[in-house]
């Protein structure tokens, strides 16, 4: 593997203008506000798993438009409520089995983790969650379905379910609503930026090589896969690059990293072909938090740092929670 992208003395001091739109704020207090007008309850239920030292739940909670999702609650035994820890997931992947993810509950916090709708298929064991809404023609994968419209747009959908996750996190009696963690890799450090900018209930967030951010720069200019499915779409519907980048504007992270006040820890590796480097530091870089911290792995892909990370990422949440 070689590096991907600027030095990292360039990258530290990245910070382009990218672009957004006017009603950047409106669109997602507008898309937020109609689907808790739909909301129901959060419904726990309990799951049959050999795993006794943890309590393991299954939540179905109200998504966008209503819409159910799934998610997976693991929890130490405790009289009092818990800080918790809500986990969204990288791209195609889905919440798989119960117990599957047990670091966080063992560090004793509530762990959320997020299914994805309509995802679940690309590795790993599995999703729970369909995504009940057509498309107009797309290249396979996610990433331009309903492109041509922010109303349409896949992570419309995804991003509401995610801070949504954290109105129904907030409503569970073994949850300390004052220390709500958002994080994620990949596709689920996106999501994380976006659940952080767009609900105050998050405390902190800890962003892991995350995708979905400055997305002129990474569709032109990353080599692998997610952003390529964009390329290929611009490649057979030519002439409407303008259109797509300005939908995209409304879900770049960088644009979210904006509006971040709570604490933030992010990661980056420098060889990464997945998720340009330079992506990463434009968020990083543009984040509104007065307390926002870049772990950088030099020597790594789009893996990061994995376990290491994990406990970079632990210690520095107990400091703060």
């Amino acid at each position: 593997m070689t590096f991907t992208d600027l030095p990292l003395d360039q990258l530290r001091s990245f910070r382009p203008d990218v672009a957004e739109p006017a009603d950047f704020d409106d669109f997602w207090a507008r898309t937020l506000a109609e689907s808790r007008a739909l909301a129901t309850a959060p419904r726990l239920q309990p799951v049959a798993t050999p795993i006794t030292q943890l309590i393991v739940e299954d939540l179905t909670f109200s998504g966008y438009g209503g819409e159910p999702i799934r998610a997976w609650i693991t929890r130490p035994h405790s009289d009092s409520p818990l800080p918790a820890v809500v986990e969204y997931i990288g791209y195609n992947g889905g919440r798989g089995v119960p117990g599957e993810r047990l670091q966080w509950a063992a560090a004793g916090y509530a762990h959320v983790l997020m299914d994805t709708r309509g995802q679940g298929s690309g590795w790993g064991t599995g999703g729970d969650t369909p995504d009940p809404h057509g498309s107009d023609g797309s290249v396979p994968g996610f990433m331009t379905r309903g492109i041509r419209s922010p109303e349409t747009y896949f992570y419309r959908r995804v991003f509401t379910d995610a801070a949504l996750l954290i109105d129904a996190a907030a409503q569970l009696p073994f949850v300390d609503a004052r220390r709500i963690s958002v994080t994620g890799g990949s596709q689920g450090g996106g999501i994380s930026l976006a659940a952080a900018a767009l609900h105050p209930g998050v405390t902190t967030a800890m962003p892991d090589v995350p995708f979905l951010c400055h997305f002129r720069r990474s569709v032109e200019l990353t080599p692998e896969h997610p952003f390529k499915e964009i390329e290929r779409y611009l490649a057979v519907r030519r002439g409407t690059a303008d259109e797509v980048f300005a939908t995209l504007s409304y879900f770049d992270g960088v644009n979210f990293a904006r509006r971040i006040s709570a604490p933030v820890l992010f990661s980056v590796a420098l060889m990464d072909a997945v998720v340009l480097p330079s992506s990463v530091f434009a968020a990083f870089n543009h984040c509104g938090s007065a307390d926002a911290e870049i772990e950088v792995y030099e020597f790594n892909g789009h893996e990061g740092g994995q376990s290491v990370q994990w406990l970079r990422q632990a210690e520095w949440l107990a400091a703060r929670l």
